[in-house]
């Protein structure tokens, strides 16, 4: 979940994820940086039908399905040359790297990323017409399964809940169910729910999950793991239908216990949380101040609406469209793509979110798509005054080198969520 190009994906170390709340997200995720970062011109060439004009190292698949599963929700067509780009990324075996740049040389395996091959298997799956490029996907899920059930970011380390909820999200998108899907006996939607915290915990913390459990093995709750593995609990995946299961709106809001229920647990957890810190969620490295975790909101109001609970997700999108903006602007296609595909599950307007049209600057910041919306504004009516602002900003995150540093002394594998905000939106 680490989520604002992950939106949901900021690396960060499995050590700062489980000690700390800070994000989870892939560049902003998210899969998301959490904060703001100053825009930098990308030292990358960025590919012709990619999104965004960051470097793509970390986050260009996970931002380019982003990208295409928020565009299609918004009935946009993209440009065949975006598609192609996201296929041509895949690896013989099926997986999807962060990045290729040169896929003619074939993929390194320690290169493949269970997260955005996440967002692709989404994308293309929402998109249709990709059924092999899908199979191939599961079949590599199934390769690279964990003994627990879940999925780790890189495959070969340990599980992650950011991880494996997405790996079940895209599972339940490509129609593969996600209790068929084992290793050892164990399912994927096991390896889910080992990560979550049940009747036991505090009553404050049920239904939170943690993203690895602590040195001693007991597990901590964290909002960053919370809000990108709860959408999973009920086999959800994205885009999330606008309304889903409404009617199931009061049972987060009213506090009830429902610890043993994994799925409306998670919801209620997410509500807790959002209604003590004004409708978003924070984030907070050692020594620094919390600050606003606009990848891991998103991703929350998302976990929210896919489980039945779009009055409480409504609430937090309200926040994200009066304060997401510079974050968005830092952030980049995959932080308007997060904050497209939570808009669309909770009824509200992205072309008119706060003062931005999320869909005219993500069609901006991409090759022109083949076929706008039958109706409402399109790319060329502000593409012109959009284009400029997306191309003179990036959207790499310096906790990107933050957690790489992390990493390097910690000695172990970095997550890069975001939402992800990468992610990680």
């Amino acid at each position: 979940m680490p989520t604002a190009a992950r939106l949901g994906a900021v690396a960060l170390s499995a050590a700062v994820l489980t000690g700390t709340a800070a994000p989870a997200f892939a560049s902003s995720a998210s899969t998301g940086a959490s904060l703001s970062a100053s825009p930098s011109a990308s030292p990358v060439s960025i590919p012709v039908g990619l999104y965004g004009t960051s470097d793509p190292t970390y986050d260009g698949v996970w931002r380019q399905g982003l990208s295409l599963l928020a565009l299609h929700s918004q009935g946009v067509t993209p440009a065949a040359s975006a598609v192609d780009w996201l296929t041509g990324q895949q690896c013989a075996d099926g997986g999807w790297p962060s990045y290729d740049a040169d896929p003619a040389k074939g993929c390194a395996a320690a290169t493949e990323d269970t997260n955005a091959t996440s967002a692709a298997v989404q994308a293309l799956a929402a998109l249709g017409g990709h059924d092999d490029a899908v199979s191939k996907a599961v079949a590599w899920y199934r390769k690279v399964q964990n003994a627990d059930g879940g999925w780790s970011y890189n495959p070969g380390s340990a599980s992650d809940a950011n991880s494996t909820g997405l790996v079940v999200s895209a599972l339940a998108a490509a129609k593969a169910d996600p209790a068929s899907v084992a290793r050892g006996g164990r399912t994927a939607l096991d390896g889910l729910h080992g990560f979550q915290l049940g009747c036991s915990a505090a009553a404050a913390e049920q239904g939170a999950f943690a993203y690895q459990p602590d040195k001693s093995g007991k597990l901590v709750a964290n909002d960053a793991a919370s809000a990108q593995a709860a959408l999973a609990t009920g086999s959800g995946f994205l885009p999330v239908p606008v309304g889903t299961a409404a009617a199931s709106t009061a049972t987060a809001a009213s506090g009830t216990t429902a610890c043993a229920d994994s799925e409306q647990a998670a919801a209620q957890y997410l509500a807790r949380r959002l209604g003590s810190g004004q409708e978003h969620l924070t984030s907070q490295l050692a020594g620094a101040s919390a600050t606003p975790d606009y990848a891991s909101t998103a991703w929350a109001a998302l976990s929210l609406a896919g489980t039945g609970h779009v009055d409480q997700a409504r609430k937090a999108v309200d926040w994200l469209s009066a304060n997401s903006a510079g974050w968005a602007r830092g952030a980049g296609a995959s932080a308007d793509a997060v904050l497209i595909l939570s808009a669309h599950a909770t009824g509200v307007d992205p072309t008119r979110f706060g003062a931005a049209n999320l869909v005219a600057q993500l069609e901006a910041a991409g090759p022109a798509p083949a076929a706008t919306a039958a109706a409402g504004p399109t790319a060329s009516t502000t593409a012109a005054s959009t284009a400029t602002a997306e191309k003179s900003s990036s959207s790499f995150n310096p906790w990107w080198l933050i957690g790489v540093g992390l990493v390097a002394g910690a000695g172990i594998g970095m997550y890069i969520s975001f939402n992800r905000s990468r992610r990680r939106a």
